[in-house]
């Protein structure tokens, strides 16, 4: 049985956010750190070969080539490599969406300033099915756009965007394209397959459940050669992506285990198990949690998301909860011991849901039952 290093005494229905990491991988890492302290010289020397061979090991699970994956600490960071390498013409427009994940939309600002330029934001309705979706998008291209930045799976909306059009589109105007999958490795079972975009970065330590700090960036064809890594070290002159493989002394032993915690969900459960099981399991949660709200509010708490993504699913608040999606989170947890997700789009509070494998109907149940008549009651509604 595959064992987690959770605190039992905490719900856990936010596995969105930071995963949550097998007993199994955070052993192996351990074991890798106990192997870098003892012979620190040993070990330095030897980590790239290390990282190129774990490469290796999680590029099937994402349908790439190693040749065409580096590791990254998380998405963001994969993003900023992209936003601080290209040499955006000056003037250059990036599109963005208002779906966008906020660190990361925030790099694509500060590169668009940088080249004396602006950023488009796109609008896309939260019910706006795929075609809908990229006209959106493509909606905001002009003869300027040198860069369009898409979530994969959106953070504050818990969708898919339809990338694969978008990318494709963006491709016949010869736009660059970056697509923030950070919600999408292991949640997909070959996330790129269709998608024809520049680079992709996504986070093995949330669906995948690797140890924090492992991330992918794939990147295929000639941009590769304007990659570099966001630390100069002496693997700076070589080839995308044994470039990024060497970068000084930092910790690398996440990207070291995250293989072997992809390997044991594999082995001990299975990952198509895995997803089929969170999308049905949050759908059966979900439903139970609007049904709280609605019994208190007589209002209908379900959410039309035009494209939902897997073990994603949003609950609508009562508007007197406000829009402070973290001071809602911080209470929950401080007074509620549950650890769950508050988010807001276009003026309007979800509470977002997320199943993995170690959720369980009674998770929801607890929340519906426990937890919303108390946000009811912070919301004077009880």
């Amino acid at each position: 049985m595959l064992r987690w290093g959770l605190d039992e005494s905490v719900r856990h229905l936010n596995h969105g956010s930071f995963g949550a990491v097998p007993r199994f991988a955070l052993d192996r890492q351990q074991v890798y750190r106990d192997e870098m302290e003892a012979a620190p010289v040993r070990w330095f020397v030897s980590v790239p070969q290390r990282i190129a061979a774990a490469r290796a090991r999680v590029a099937p699970y994402l349908g790439v080539s190693a040749d065409d994956l580096a590791f990254v600490p998380n998405a963001s960071a994969g993003a900023t490599v992209v936003h601080t390498s290209l040499d955006l013409p000056r003037g250059a427009e990036i599109v963005v969406t208002d779906h966008g994940y906020g660190a990361v939309t925030m790099g694509a600002h500060r590169a668009a300033s940088r080249a004396g330029g602006t950023v488009r934001t796109a609008h896309v309705p939260l019910s706006a099915g795929p075609r809908e979706a990229a006209d959106a998008v493509l909606a905001e291209f002009t003869d300027r756009t040198a860069l369009v930045v898409l979530d994969h799976v959106t953070s504050p909306s818990a969708r898919f965007l339809p990338v694969d059009l978008i990318c494709a589109a963006a491709r016949e105007r010869g736009i660059v394209t970056l697509v923030d999958g950070a919600h999408v490795p292991l949640l997909l079972a070959e996330p790129l397959a269709g998608v024809d975009c520049d680079v992709w970065v996504g986070n093995l330590h949330k669906f995948g459940c690797a140890p924090r700090g492992s991330g992918v960036l794939v990147a295929r064809g000639a941009i590769r050669t304007e990659l570099h890594p966001l630390v100069d070290s002496w693997g700076a002159g070589k080839p995308f992506p044994m470039s990024f493989d060497e970068q000084g002394t930092q910790d690398f032993t996440s990207w070291l285990a995250a293989p072997d915690a992809l390997d044991v969900v594999e082995r001990e459960i299975g990952w198509a198990r895995v997803r089929a099981d969170a999308a049905d399991l949050v759908e059966k949660g979900a439903a139970l949690v609007a049904d709280a709200f609605a019994a208190a509010t007589g209002q209908d708490h379900r959410v039309d998301v035009g494209m939902p993504a897997g073990p994603f699913r949003l609950v609508r608040l009562p508007s007197s909860l406000g829009l402070d999606g973290h001071a809602l989170r911080d209470r929950a947890l401080a007074e509620l011991d549950v650890e769950v997700a508050f988010t807001a789009f276009e003026g309007q509070g979800f509470v977002r849901l997320v199943a993995h494998a170690y959720s369980t109907l009674d998770d929801f149940e607890d929340f519906a039952g426990r937890c919303v008549p108390e946000l009811l009651r912070w919301g004077n509604l009880r």
